[in-house]
């Protein structure tokens, strides 16, 4: 086994030490701190996924549907990715993945909504507490 020890700079954080175990003895440290840094991005994205879409059942039994399934939550997950960078309002992803939720029905502007929600929020929420209209016999 070989340890590789280097020192994890990050801009606006204190420096920090960070050991890799490896067995192989062929590649560069760099090379192997450069893999170890794009793993844990992956590590990241499983993270953010299994929190946002709980994957807890599959709707079809077939590997085709499974693999369509977890192509729909990649795709839902890079578009959130793209709507929080590209909104003026700063955005927790997990919040705005639940605000996506809860206004999924509505037709709105998503990118006048998510930076000023406070209005449209407002309004819908008095449509949401009008009573339907009454059908009569006649229509």
């Amino acid at each position: 086994a070989r340890i590789i020890t280097y020192v994890d700079i990050k801009k606006g954080k204190m420096p920090k030490l960070v050991s890799l175990l490896t067995n192989d003895f062929d590649m560069s440290m760099e090379t192997n701190v450069a893999i170890y840094r794009r793993r844990w991005q992956i590590e990241t994205l499983f993270k953010q996924i299994k929190q946002n879409f709980p994957l807890r059942y599959f709707y079809g039994e077939s590997a085709n549907a499974i693999k369509i399934q977890i192509w729909v939550t990649l795709i839902a997950n890079l578009l959130l990715s793209l709507l929080q960078s590209s909104l003026q309002r700063r955005w927790s992803f997990s919040g705005l993945a639940t605000m996506v939720r809860i206004v999924l029905m509505e037709y709105l502007n998503m990118n006048n909504f998510f930076n000023m929600p406070d209005a449209d929020m407002k309004l819908m929420l008095e449509a949401a507490a009008e009573s339907p209209p009454e059908v009569t016999e006649n229509e």
